[in-house]
């Protein structure tokens, strides 16, 4: 089994020692067999270390979908916006456009509202 890394050469009490490999980066790992149990503990380190990297994965496709999201729902917001400030826009020119005309026609309305309760009073009366 080979590592990567600048891990100095060492010799543990347990049996397992590294050393150097030519001039590469290499580290060659030696277990000696009396010490077995190290098997079962680098099989159990490379099972969480492939669990944690499936869970690394899942993070990172989830922040993705999430990044994903953000994006189309400010695009959302963006053309809402624009189409907003387009509205705006036409409505305001119509305003200015027909406004005095809106306003004599609810002048109007009041009026003829306000005789037909002047009217409405006046006969009730009688």
């Amino acid at each position: 089994m080979a590592f990567r890394g600048g891990a100095a050469p060492f010799r543990s009490s347990d049996g397992l020692s590294t050393r150097q490999v030519g001039n590469s980066d290499e580290i060659q790992l030696r277990i000696d067999p009396m010490h077995a149990d190290l098997d079962d503990e680098i099989i159990g380190l490379t099972s969480q270390v492939r669990r944690l990297k499936n869970v690394a994965q899942e993070i990172n496709s989830e922040a993705k979908l999430q990044s994903d999201f953000v994006d189309q729902l400010q695009m959302t917001l963006i053309k809402a916006q624009a189409s907003l400030k387009n509205n705006m826009r036409r409505i305001n020119s119509s305003i200015v456009r027909n406004g005095s005309n809106h306003v004599m026609h609810v002048v109007l309305f009041a009026l003829f509202c306000l005789f037909l309760v002047y009217f409405w009073s006046k006969f009730s009366r009688h």
